[in-house]
């Protein structure tokens, strides 16, 4: 990737990592789906008077539900559960392998044997968290990240798929055939269509969820929950929201567009580093030797997955 793309996808890495924290203080004062559907309920209101909608197709309905509404109403429960902050970040992160799968299987994208290595390495640190449920990761909570995982993987791959094909089409359509035109169409259009993306798949998820939590969550609908909500909910909720949610995806989104999934997919190693040191920071969440080195086996992974990308750069400049 070009150095501008390593930033903004070390940027986004690290805005993910914090926003666990942030989830912890707004489950303070909100139930998990009720939190959930607030947030996406915000993403999308009132963006999508202003926003072209996508092409409403399985694709987006795909993204939707994956990325949206099952990756964050399991990890909003997990923590309501008790998975701490920086465990759940952790966690969270098996979806990089489960994309790069996704994307060799359903994309046909190329996989190196390093990357795989790299995978299989981060695979132990994660392992290391299952050998050590309870406490801060109850099996409950880590049934609901594993959910998680998947819905956040499927998401990855339906994003790229609507991203690439909106680019494409408006490329075609636009003047000239020379091949500025067609590379400065399609970065202006997957720009664009990566923020209609996540801000029309909010308010699918948003109807989704409120829905859910009507059923499962019926006594949290009075408004005293709003009323009696602490000010650091709030301002955790309105991080989530414009932060997290519209320039993260958002640009993880462009990013997915413009890049291989396996590419893209190791810099997510970083969140749980930046989820850790925040929960440290600003939680207390304690730091075990297994926490630990779950932790180094999971950079390992990605440290493993960038010279793999390195060696690529290497051997094209020959």
């Amino acid at each position: 990737m070009t150095p501008i793309y390593t930033a903004l996808a070390i940027l986004v890495t690290f805005i993910w990592g914090v926003n666990f924290t942030f989830i912890a203080w707004g489950l303070e004062s909100f139930p998990p789906l009720m939190l959930t559907a607030l947030r996406f309920f915000f993403t999308a209101v009132p963006l999508v008077l202003f926003l072209k909608p996508p092409k409403f197709n399985r694709t987006l309905l795909i993204y939707a539900i994956g990325t949206f509404v099952m990756q964050y109403a399991f990890v909003f429960t997990a923590m309501h559960l008790g998975s701490s902050p920086g465990l759940t970040a952790l966690l969270l992160q098996i979806q990089i392998f489960i994309t790069v799968l996704l994307a060799y299987f359903i994309l046909g994208e190329a996989v190196s044997r390093v990357q795989i290595i790299g995978m299989l390495v981060g695979v132990l640190g994660l392992s290391v968290i299952a050998l050590n449920l309870g406490g801060d990761m109850p099996l409950a909570g880590f049934i609901c990240i594993l959910i998680a995982a998947i819905g956040w993987s499927f998401g990855n791959i339906a994003s790229k798929q609507a991203s690439v094909q909106s680019a494409l089409k408006t490329a075609q359509q636009g003047s000239g055939n020379t091949l500025v035109s067609l590379n400065t169409s399609k970065n202006k259009a997957s720009a664009l269509s990566a923020l209609a993306l996540v801000v029309w798949g909010g308010l699918i998820a948003c109807v989704i969820l409120t829905l859910s939590s009507l059923i499962f969550e019926p006594d949290a609908w009075q408004v005293a929950t709003f009323t009696e909500a602490s000010l650091k909910s709030w301002l955790s909720l309105a991080f989530i929201v414009y932060i997290s949610t519209l320039i993260g995806f958002g640009l993880w989104a462009h990013l997915l567009s413009q890049n291989t999934a396996s590419k893209v997919m190791p810099f997510a190693l970083l969140v749980p580093l930046f989820g850790m040191v925040t929960s440290v920071l600003l939680t207390g969440e304690v730091i075990t030797w297994w926490k630990m080195l779950a932790m180094i086996l999971i950079l390992s992974g990605l440290l493993l997955a960038n010279v793999k990308l390195k060696l690529q750069r290497k051997h094209q400049s020959i």
